[in-house]
């Protein structure tokens, strides 16, 4: 049987997963990763369709209009579809933490907190490539889960 001090560790904890801006869905007990197809199959594209809780609506829509110079890269889409994944990814957004807009999910406080341990020659590595591959760790990225029980740690 669990102890007082143990089951206010273990709200706390919970109440903290719930309420952490910009966490990803996937990444805590919120469930699973909302889907949109226009979503998954546009930006799923080019990299891993980054969950939108990853970052506050108003990083999404930075993103969203600046499409035609996405990261050094044309990803302009047909306005219908621009518009479908925008207020998608607003309507499923983390939470604002205030501060300028990051466009960067890897950019986070979330990201750093969870990455500490990685040397920054890891991300260098032929089979990581970039802190934005997240698949290459996290063999669930693509379906949005990025739990720490089945990643793989490079070192």
């Amino acid at each position: 049987m669990l102890g007082t001090h143990a089951k206010r560790i273990g709200l706390v904890t919970l109440l903290w997963l719930l309420a952490a801006p910009g966490l990803p869905a996937a990444a805590d007990a919120r469930g699973p990763v909302p889907v949109n197809e226009t979503w998954r199959a546009e930006c799923g594209a080019c990299h891993v369709a980054y969950p939108p809780k990853g970052l506050p609506a108003r990083s999404w829509g930075a993103i969203m209009s600046g499409l035609d110079r996405h990261f050094g890269t044309d990803a302009s889409l047909d306005p219908k579809a621009a518009a479908e994944v925008a207020a998608f990814l607003e309507r499923h957004a983390g939470r604002d933490p205030g501060g300028p807009a990051t466009l960067r999910l890897t950019e986070t406080p979330w990201f750093r907190k969870k990455h500490p341990e990685l040397a920054p020659t890891v991300w260098r590595r032929p089979d990581v490539k970039s802190a934005a591959r997240c698949g290459a760790c996290h063999p669930g990225a693509e379906r949005g889960a990025y739990d720490d029980d089945t990643a793989r740690r490079p070192r």
